[in-house]
């Protein structure tokens, strides 16, 4: 990773961010892509070979291993633009060109390299002394990608099941592994043992002899406990973790994975105070299995990184982050969908999101994976999803099949937002003979499913006028709660100085704080589960919802210790937050009443 920013841009769907270090990196500026549609990658990869005047051939769904090598083909692509436009912007510095002061007007004030560059210009107009400056000191933004681990599709080939390794998460894998790219490869979604153990065949992942990796692992969790596990399983196959990205369970875009009420300040400060613990205990188990290979461990004490996202809207809160919590980089995610010069955004979704309020803002359960997913009420897709279910034909005619995983009527995954799936579904529901109430609640059930892993890529197709004939031009997208409080298009140089406190174009002034927002969206998650499961509770039922409200009352606990110890936290609107606190632990004292009363003697 880069040490120009102290922010990151995470992965966002499946287009909006699949170009965007093209855009950013040579700013010393980290984003992640994703790289789960190969389909989109192919047609990305020829109108930035026909735009640069580069040969471009294609690769055939007809070849073999063909989603491997489209991925390969268009990450070593965007690298060599990323580089080359890096170049440029050297070569820009040197010569003191007008368009690379907005670069330095964008690094934090107290950066080192602003601070030098502003003295060297001040004293020496020496080209190749400038040349030298810039060579030691400037780094490109790293340049790296995002795999949804359980999002790992069989494949077929003339009708035979393929090997394991051309299940579409192994794919994506390969296509990162056999790339050029040096950085980072973020694995979310919880883990997946065989993919974990497919990492193992691919030398880059390993240390050199100086103890570099060419290319690092980094897990995206919730609680330090994941962190753990996971980390100890790919330490024990000779593997280690440089990072982990932690996330807010409902406080972020895209799916949404709630912890069980474990709040995201006491989660980063287990984090803080158990690192080194995490580091030892995970080094022992890791140089081990690198003996046991034959590899020769790095020397010195191994290091891993902790960055935090998802929620974030300040420079308080992005400085209480850095500062507090000891994160390496805080990732802004939702709001940079507000800065078209960095993502994929049409004019369609672009309006409908700077207009969004809270109330359309919604956990959703549109996504067919099954996981809550973070939704804008009236996007596109959505609309073209209903428009389809007034006509009679619910469903989507599933063009890419990414999210084909459902087995209930065939061997061959499904997806559950498919026309194929919901007929067959529905009709399953009206052999049932229901009542009235009961079938139409199961029917909004089933045809509520939308085609996300199309829709999360159309953007990217509408912004560069490439044909969506096959896609429909409809588009999804999965901005977190925090879209509420941004209501301007923005440029990279705006959002920069709004992260960096230099300006503020959050307009509201009702914005909570982000802890206070996350606590509230959990307790919304819990009463809502609360209320789906009628007059009386289960003993199950009761063991889980005690223990959701008791680590939420264990967080409110922590922060309001938090807040009324350290004067100098968030001093504007200190009193809103502890009196947020009191009445949210009241409430969930109450629900505790509410538990017992209704549980089963």
């Amino acid at each position: 990773m880069s040490e120009t920013h102290s922010f990151h841009i995470p992965v966002m769907g499946v287009g909006f961010t699949i170009d965007t270090p093209l855009k950013v990196s040579r700013y010393g500026i980290d984003s992640v892509m994703s790289i789960g549609d190969d389909i989109l990658m192919e047609k990305l990869r020829k109108m930035y070979c026909e735009r640069y005047h580069l040969e471009y051939q294609e690769i055939s769904d007809k070849m073999d291993d063909f989603r491997a090598k489209r991925i390969t083909a268009y990450l070593n692509l965007i690298h060599q633009l990323s580089q080359d436009a890096f170049v440029e912007f050297k070569n820009a510095i040197v010569e003191k060109r007008q368009e690379t002061k907005d670069y330095f007007s964008m690094l934090p004030d107290n950066s080192r390299l602003k601070i030098e560059l502003f003295k060297l210009n001040s004293t020496t107009n020496n080209p190749e002394e400038r040349k030298q400056w810039v060579e030691d000191n400037l780094s490109m933004g790293s340049l790296d990608v995002n795999i949804m681990t359980k999002v790992d599709k069989e494949n077929y080939k003339d009708g035979e099941l393929l090997p394991i390794e051309y299940n579409d998460a192994h794919a994506s894998l390969r296509g990162f592994a056999n790339s050029e790219l040096r950085s980072s490869l973020i694995l979310s979604a919880g883990m997946n043992p065989r993919l974990f153990g497919s990492i193992e065949n691919y030398k880059d992942f390993y240390p050199n002899a100086k103890g570099e990796f060419k290319k690092k692992l980094v897990l995206k969790v919730s609680d330090y406990r994941s962190a753990l596990i996971q980390g100890k399983l790919l330490a024990k196959k000779g593997l280690w973790v440089s990072e982990f990205r932690i996330e807010s369970g409902l406080n972020c875009g895209g799916h949404a994975f709630a912890t069980d009420g474990f709040l995201l300040g006491p989660i980063l400060e287990e984090f803080k105070k158990s690192k080194q613990d995490l580091i030892d205990e995970l080094t022992d188990i890791y140089v081990n299995a690198l003996q046991e290979k034959g590899i020769l461990a790095p020397k010195g004490t191994l290091d891993i990184k902790i960055s935090a996202q998802g929620g974030v809207g300040t420079a308080e809160e992005h400085k209480f982050l850095i500062d507090y919590y000891e994160v390496y980089s805080v990732g802004w995610g939702t709001p940079f969908l507000l800065v078209p010069e960095v993502v994929n955004i049409d004019e369609i979704t672009l309006h409908k999101l700077i207009k969004a309020k809270e109330k359309d803002l919604y956990l959703s359960h549109v996504s067919p994976l099954n996981i809550p997913f973070n939704n804008l009420r009236g996007n596109s897709k959505d609309l073209e999803k209903s428009a389809f279910k007034d006509k009679g034909r619910p469903g989507s005619s599933c063009p890419k099949k990414y999210l084909a995983l459902n087995k209930e009527f065939s061997d061959k995954g499904i997806c559950t937002a498919s026309r194929q799936y919901q007929v067959l579904k529905i009709k399953e529901l009206e052999s049932m003979e229901l009542p009235k109430e009961k079938f139409e609640l199961e029917y909004e059930k089933i045809v509520d499913k939308s085609c996300i892993c199309v829709g999360l890529g159309t953007a990217a197709l509408l912004v560069n006028q490439l044909d969506t004939s096959v896609e429909g031009s409809g588009v999804s997208v999965c901005p977190g709660p925090n879209m509420a409080y941004f209501s301007q298009k923005m440029t990279l140089h705006e959002i920069s100085d709004h992260i960096y406190g230099r300006t503020h174009v959050i307009s509201r002034k009702d914005r909570p704080n982000m802890f206070s927002k996350e606590l509230f969206i959990y307790m919304d998650y819990l009463m809502q589960k609360f209320a789906e499961t009628g007059n009386v509770i289960n003993k199950k039922e009761k063991k889980y919802f005690s223990k959701f409200a008791h680590n939420l009352n264990e967080g409110v606990h922590y922060y309001q210790t938090l807040f009324k110890e350290h004067a100098e936290l968030f001093p504007e609107n200190k009193s809103n937050i502890l009196d947020e606190l009191d009445y949210s632990q009241q409430l969930l004292n109450e629900f505790l009443e509410q538990v017992d009363e209704m549980a089963e003697v």
